[in-house]
């Protein structure tokens, strides 16, 4: 359910997201109110509800055709990929570098 929510939230703002950048996953803080048995479609929905610089909140909800199943609340944040992998390269290097000594 929550993996449904999340891509309901990415795919909310896909469209807005510049080349070379994505939306990382912050937060999530959602409520499982019903449970649903195998074989009902679930479907989850999310509408931005502040936008704040990178900083996006959504509300989110899931149904699986006879009740909400869940709700809550979403963060994303909008990040460029290239400074984000320049980042990571250096930590790997800083970790290289420590089981080295």
């Amino acid at each position: 359910m929550i993996l449904a929510m999340e891509n309901a939230a990415l795919s909310a703002i896909a469209d807005y997201l510049e080349p070379g950048e994505r939306a990382v996953g912050t937060a999530i803080d959602v409520r499982h109110l019903a449970a649903t048995p195998v074989g009902l479609r679930v479907v989850a929905t999310a509408v931005v509800t502040k936008v704040d610089g990178q900083h996006i909140v959504f509300d989110v909800t899931a149904h699986d055709g006879i009740e909400e199943i869940g709700k809550g609340t979403h963060q994303r944040m909008v990040i460029d990929l290239h400074r984000l992998q320049q980042r990571l390269d250096a930590k790997s290097a800083r970790a290289a570098a420590t089981r080295e000594n």
